[in-house]
């Protein structure tokens, strides 16, 4: 097939990216680099099957109307802002990347018949302290304006399912991280963990650590986004994805440094947006997609660890 990925040069993106080449389609990703980085997607800039990659942005009319000249069949839509304090900072700008621009694309979808793959987040979500863990029915909370952009992307995606028929999936993963992820700033607490247990400094905790998180590895992550666009069953649907186990950042901060004494406690940047317990519930994408993920955290965090030792001058 012909895919694009939006956000192809971002973290998860590079692993779709990824994927998709190794399935044996044809690729082109746009990514404007604000978040994602080329380096990600070197050591596939002279693969055959991608067949561009785009620095370019998705509010860009001109470029998108261009770019969608190749038909696609599926279009990954990764592309966002991300970061929910620079969210609360600058909503304008979360907004316009995360709404506008996922309307700029649903547009071509639309014109082109191009499945579109909405990637979504587990930040929607309200708090909950079901031991079951979180189903796709769970109510939703716009607790940050990223969060609230992103609940606005996903009714305008499914409302071009309903209106026009336009083979469209929701995805929301859990707290995914693994290699190629950044070890500085909101999103990467494991990476960032990890750096800084290697070098021997101490680990930051905002808030109280009780806190959890279900933390999804980004090769599983990829496999089940990718797998939502080869998958009619899921058409119409929202599908969460997730390992199914929560750990507070409290335990996941000395499974990482072993040491308690380096654990430090720092006043919460945005107490208002947090959400204490995070537990997926992936019944729904083991049901339509037979999906489920091979990496347990241990796992996850020794290949993280072995890949932040061997990269440092990508982090």
């Amino acid at each position: 097939m012909k895919v694009l990925v939006t956000g192809g040069a971002g973290f998860i993106g590079r692993w779709v990216v990824k994927r998709l080449l190794e399935d044996g389609h044809e690729v082109w990703a746009v990514d404007d680099l604000s978040n994602g980085r080329t380096e990600n997607i070197e050591e596939f800039k002279r693969h055959p099957r991608l067949k561009e990659f785009i620095a370019g942005d998705i509010k860009n009319l001109e470029m998108l109307d261009k770019l969608f000249l190749n038909r696609f069949d599926i279009c990954y839509h990764l592309a966002a802002s991300i970061n929910v304090q620079d969210s609360i900072d600058d909503p304008r700008t979360t907004f316009e990347n995360d709404v506008t621009g996922t309307f700029n694309v649903l547009e071509q979808c639309k014109k082109n018949n191009t499945k579109i793959v909405f990637m979504s987040t587990c930040m929607v979500y309200d708090r909950a302290n079901d031991k079951n863990g979180i189903t796709e029915l769970h109510p939703v909370k716009p607790a940050s304006p990223y969060a609230g952009s992103k609940i606005a992307g996903e009714n305008m995606v499914l409302s071009y399912w309903y209106a026009y028929g336009l083979p469209a999936v929701v995805v929301r993963p859990f707290n995914t991280y693994g290699p190629f992820q950044k070890t500085g700033g909101e999103g990467g607490v494991i990476a960032i963990f990890i750096k800084n247990a290697l070098a021997g400094a101490d680990l930051g905790i905002y808030g109280s650590g009780e806190q959890t998180r279900d933390f999804l590895y980004v090769e599983d992550c990829a496999a089940f986004v990718v797998q939502c666009g080869y998958n009619e069953a899921v058409n119409g649907e929202i599908v969460n994805a997730g390992l199914g186990r929560d750990v507070s950042i409290n335990e996941l901060a000395l499974l990482i440094a072993k040491d308690e004494a380096r654990i430090k406690h720092l006043p919460h940047i945005h107490p208002q947006s947090e959400i204490m317990k995070l537990l997926c519930n992936s019944t729904k994408a083991n049901n339509l997609l037979e999906w489920q993920p091979k990496n347990d955290l241990e796992m996850g965090i020794d290949k993280t660890t072995e890949w932040i030792k061997n990269n440092a001058n990508l982090i």
